[in-house]
């Protein structure tokens, strides 16, 4: 993780990048009730010596928008959801990028399809640089459109 000396403010819900996967600007939603991560994938395989293939999917409406991916499983646990159901799920390990923090990160492998967003980003993800500012939404997508703009203007 890169150091920074003043917190990185962010929304209630960011554009996130999962570089080692190909996965970029995923909508995830900050949720400090939830301690793991969950990604809502499909299709998953376990492999032999504790590999799993599975697809990201990156839209909800646009179903063919899917990356296929192999991570090695880092560990298995039960995990209550929000609707107080316990489930075991499978964990991986990857790199997360949001703003200008790159660390990595355990997601937990889940169905999300009836949720709005794709990934839900846990407590132990957003440890350390990040100030959550619960008013707004996609501050650092915001800032990122705002200083694009400037460029093209010249300034």
């Amino acid at each position: 993780m890169k150091a920074h000396r003043a917190p990185v403010v962010i929304g209630w819900t960011e554009y996130v990048d999962l570089p080692d996967w190909g996965v970029r600007r995923l909508r995830a939603k900050v949720d400090t009730g939830a301690r793991s991560s969950a990604l809502h994938v499909e299709n998953i395989r376990e492999l032999p010596r504790d590999g799993v293939r599975f697809d990201v999917v990156l839209h909800r409406q646009k179903r063919d928008r899917r990356v296929h991916v192999r991570a090695q499983v880092v560990r298995r646990s039960r995990v209550r959801s929000s609707n107080g159901e316990l489930s075991q799920r499978l964990f991986v390990q990857t790199t997360l990028r949001l703003g200008p923090v790159e660390k990595t990160i355990e997601i937990g492998l889940v169905d999300r399809e009836k949720m709005i967003h794709r990934m839900l980003l846990g407590r132990a993800a957003l440890s350390g640089p990040f100030l959550i500012d619960v008013d707004h939404r996609m501050l650092l997508s915001r800032r990122r459109r705002r200083a694009a703009r400037k460029r093209s203007e010249g300034e």
